[in-house]
């Protein structure tokens, strides 16, 4: 038989294995021993979920055209295919306990009812309980209010049986009924009474609130244009002060140009004397040098 017949025969068997499949859960099987992946096949067996390892170039051809195409992206190293018929996430609940059992045995995408999942997303989706969990929680939620009234109806029957046989005989009649509905009528009345009331003082208080509303803007306004005025004739004074120092400040370097100039010309002049002193010394040391040698 040629290979090419072969090979067909291959993605056309995988092609009736994930047909009519809720949801198909790509993996990567490394690590597993020959015990831990018969045990593993066991469980999803008894789970209805088929579990096949294929060639991904025939996986990535039998995935063509069908909503499992998303998958064929992840075929690369070692594949196996998780199928589940009837719970659509019965195959991957079971693989995310293996997950956790075995740290090589990984996600690597899935679908689950026509929809794509990532590593990421598929291990949400396998954290989902079954579908009889699910049903007996709901089941459970609608029991407590029932028991609850239950429970409460017990407590009002044997509180009246306590109290006399009076009262029960009323409920039996129904007038018990008559006596609790013609409560409520006289606190609708109560009520109606009040509500004239109510109102008038709702409306004082809504119109307070409105006059408050109105009064603030203006009142903002007006406190805004205070401090405008108040800076605006501060700033004229403030003119004032600077053109005083500045006018202090300029006499007074008018007073120091003569001082300076003095100091200046006194400076020069000593400049100028000192060579002519400095002449007269060494003339005075020359005479005192030429009497001592003739003294000698």
């Amino acid at each position: 038989m040629p290979k090419v017949e072969q090979k067909q025969k291959v993605i056309d068997n995988i092609k009736a294995t994930i047909d009519g499949a809720k949801s198909i859960v790509l993996v990567d099987y490394r690590g597993l021993t020959v015990e831990q992946d018969t045990l593993l096949r066991k469980e999803l067996r008894e789970s209805n979920v088929t579990y096949k390892v294929f060639k991904n170039s025939m996986m990535n051809f039998a995935f063509k055209g069908t909503e499992f195409e998303p998958l064929s992206k992840h075929l690369a190293g070692p594949s196996a295919i998780a199928i589940s018929y009837e719970d659509a996430t019965a195959g991957p609940r079971i693989l995310l306990n293996n997950t956790k059992k075995y740290k090589t045995f990984e996600f690597k995408a899935g679908v689950v009812e026509g929809e794509y999942y990532d590593t990421e997303m598929i291990a949400k989706i396998a954290a989902i309980p079954s579908r009889d969990e699910l049903l007996s929680k709901l089941l459970g939620s609608f029991k407590s209010p029932l028991s609850a009234f239950a429970r409460v109806s017990k407590a009002i029957a044997d509180k009246l049986e306590e109290e006399g046989k009076e009262k029960a005989s009323d409920i039996a009649t129904g007038d018990f009924l008559e006596k609790k509905e013609e409560k409520p009528e006289v606190k609708e009345e109560a009520k109606v009474e009040e509500k004239p009331e109510a109102k008038e003082e709702t409306k004082g208080e809504k119109k307070v609130e409105a006059k408050k509303e109105k009064t603030e803007p203006k009142k903002k306004a007006k406190a805004v244009k205070k401090t405008e005025s108040k800076e605006a004739k501060a700033e004229p004074k403030k003119e004032k002060a600077e053109k005083k120092v500045k006018a202090k400040k300029e006499e007074k370097t008018e007073e120091e140009k003569p001082k300076k100039a003095t100091k200046a010309k006194k400076t020069k002049k000593a400049a100028e004397d000192k060579p002519e002193e400095k002449a007269e010394k060494k003339a005075k040391k020359e005479t005192k040098a030429k009497k001592e040698k003739t003294e000698e």
